[in-house]
């Protein structure tokens, strides 16, 4: 007798097993893409910096960005959609507006990408993808956070893009990404199949 594996997650094509559109969903994938791309290009030092850095590029990430933000403000886009563009909208921002600040081989531009990108994938395989197995009372505490309104996330947003603009602390974008990844991934921990 052959024993398979059958996701009860599995809602796009009813097949009952995972499925690649299924995990796309749960994770950043624009997100994470974007931030190992930034990672390999500043790594191997490749003459696309130079295209990256036009303001247009700039103008491009922040109005992304602004869509996100305005769209899950109100709720117009997909909660999951608008995580995945505004962190994309803003890592392109980032590194457009930071890169000419710093010398040419700081590490910061291989090592922000690549964390963000670790980050992201690792809470959706972690939690995201196990939240079947979370017991109903982590599920009622992570609820009445969502409730609260403490920690929305227009207002994340509205911070990551606060953090844009103190260049003299260069730490606090990535703690502002940290803040919206994890708030991601308690939303994605909530959803219902």
């Amino acid at each position: 007798m052959k024993v398979t594996a059958r996701c009860t997650d599995c809602f796009y094509n009813n097949c009952g097993y995972p499925c690649l559109s299924y995990f796309l969903v749960k994770i950043m994938p624009v997100f994470i893409i974007l931030c190992l791309a930034i990672a390999l290009i500043v790594e191997i030092g490749s003459p696309l910096q130079k295209l990256l850095l036009e303001p247009a590029v700039m103008y491009t990430g922040l109005s992304i960005g602004v869509i996100a933000m305005v769209g899950d403000f109100f709720r117009k886009i997909p909660e999951k959609i608008g995580y995945d563009l505004f962190a994309s909208g803003a890592i392109i921002a980032w590194f457009v507006m930071w890169k000419p600040l710093f010398t040419k081989d700081s590490p910061i531009f291989f090592y922000f990408p690549v964390y963000l990108a670790l980050l992201a994938a690792l809470a959706a395989l972690f939690f995201v993808s196990q939240r079947r197995k979370i017991d109903k009372t982590s599920l009622g505490l992570m609820q009445s956070i969502v409730d609260s309104g403490v920690a929305d996330p227009w207002m994340i947003m509205l911070w990551v893009f606060i953090t844009l603009y103190l260049e003299n602390h260069f730490l606090q974008f990535p703690v502002a990404m940290t803040l919206l990844i994890t708030r991601q991934t308690l939303s994605g921990c909530l959803v219902k199949p």
